[in-house]
């Protein structure tokens, strides 16, 4: 008789910890997912025509400085692998109050990036419906993900996969078809033929001066938002230690030819100045040489990056509510987990919360206003999480110097590196205060701290 005993945990209690479900290629791919984000589909067009060929320039500068920021999480989280996100190591490094801020504050950040990612969704959705109400499709995705991440995590974690998959092949797909267009010498919009001397010829790589090049920033800063994402997953993924160091180290090379490579091929095809802002230059690229059935298959492409990088946010959420129960920060139930180990209540409550784009979208509704909007507010926040991780590391190098003469994957140029990188994102800030659309959002983000401050002083006032 076959002893069937092993099976039983297919569950009568819910699991009380998350497990490690996700293995190397769920984590790799999350890692490339992340680095690849709605803000270099959707956004691309506008930070092109804002800053012309040196918007290159901006994505590789901020790919370079988040590399680091991504080292100093990676080393903390293989420090001590009980840290389940970079919300438990602020708590413990920092003090409550630091993982109290940056777990709301990341999963606020994940709130508004869905917002974003639903806009975008919708925005996709008009090219083959157009008739089809753009507030009905936002509420559409948010039923769909909620279906998806309420299963296991090693479903989100195929999804998550397959989605990555969709983006690399497209990206290189419009790498090589762009290299042949140019190599043909084909005929680029508004006469002329497609040619590598369409990225310096019409004004060179800085048409529009430092002003121009600094605007282009903005919705850059939110291309890379989710390239966190990996640290989120720490406590559900299998052999971090392996796993982790290979996923951050791989970065600079998916920024160089997801970025700079995609983004040169789109201006040496159509020239800067003819790209149209409020589309994806990704699926007009195709529209203007006349391949409208390549355009719809594009905006298929499109579509799964924002369906990736909403379904990667609702994760997020409900992990990040989930940390925070158990930290003693947010309400219990945060922390009740189903009988597939999924945080169920902190899905449900971010879905929720996830409305308020569809509300937005009914009362605004031009689709490139909200998607500034809300992408700026979203970059804000996603800078105060990175911040935090460079303080915690610097908090961490003088608490725990036994840990870190054991460690093994080490912050390159060390706490210089921290300081320079704190530096530039408030250049960034700066730089976000001079447009009048992105200054509107960063007087407005202030009011989610002061909202959190008011919380910690009540509930340290309760505790007490």
């Amino acid at each position: 008789m076959v002893d069937r005993s092993k099976d039983l945990p297919l569950q009568t209690e819910p699991p009380e910890k998350l497990r490690r479900n996700l293995h190397n290629r769920h984590i790799q791919l999350i890692a490339i997912g992340g680095a690849i984000g709605t803000g270099l589909f959707m956004g691309s067009g506008k930070t092109i025509s804002l800053a012309g060929p040196s918007i290159i320039f901006v994505y590789m500068i901020i790919g370079f400085m988040l590399f680091f920021v991504m080292r100093a999480m990676g080393e903390l989280l293989l420090a001590n692998l009980e840290y389940k996100s970079f919300s438990d190591f602020a708590a413990d490094l920092l003090g409550p109050w630091a993982g109290y801020f940056t777990g709301w504050t990341y999963w606020f950040c994940w709130v508004v990036t869905g917002i974003a990612d639903v806009v975008a969704i919708s925005a996709y959705f008009q090219l083959w419906f157009p008739g089809f109400s753009i507030w009905m499709s936002a509420l559409l995705c948010i039923v769909v993900f909620l279906s998806l991440n309420i299963a296991t995590v090693k479903l989100f974690g195929e999804l998550e996969f397959w989605f990555a998959i969709i983006k690399i092949v497209a990206i290189i797909a419009l790498i090589v078809t762009g290299i042949v267009l140019v190599a043909m010498h084909y005929p680029a919009p508004g006469g002329g033929t497609a040619a590598l001397s369409n990225i310096w010829n019409h004004g060179g790589m800085f048409p529009k001066g430092l002003s121009g090049f600094f605007a282009g920033f903005q919705i850059a800063v939110f291309a890379f938002v989710g390239i966190e994402l990996v640290g989120t997953a720490a406590a559900e993924t299998h052999n971090p230690e392996k796993v982790l160091p290979r996923a951050i180290n791989s970065i600079p090379l998916r920024i160089i030819m997801f970025y700079v490579l995609a983004l040169m091929v789109i201006m040496a095809v159509t020239p800067w100045d003819q790209v149209v802002p409020s589309r994806s230059p990704f699926v007009e690229m195709f529209v203007l040489i006349g391949l409208p059935a390549a355009a719809s298959l594009v905006n298929f492409v499109v579509l799964t990056s924002a369906a990736s990088s909403a379904n990667s946010g609702i994760f997020s959420t409900s992990r990040m509510l989930y940390g925070l129960a158990e930290q003693g920060v947010a309400h219990r139930g945060f922390a009740r987990l189903s009988r597939r180990a999924v945080p169920t209540t902190g899905l449900f409550f971010s879905c929720l919360c996830l409305l308020g784009g569809v509300a937005l979208i009914y009362l605004i509704p031009n689709v490139m206003t909200v998607f500034t909007l809300v992408t700026t507010v979203s970059a804000i926040l996603f800078m105060f999480v990175w911040t935090i991780i460079l303080c915690s590391w610097l908090a961490w190098r003088k608490k725990r110097p036994e840990q870190v003469a054991k460690s093994t994957f080490r912050l390159p140029l060390g706490p210089v590196m921290c300081w320079i990188v704190m530096a530039f994102f408030v250049f960034v800030l700066v730089l976000l205060s001079l447009e009048e659309d992105t200054r509107k959002a960063l007087m407005v983000t202030p009011l989610w701290f002061v909202l959190l401050a008011v919380g910690w002083w009540l509930r340290r006032r309760k505790a007490a």
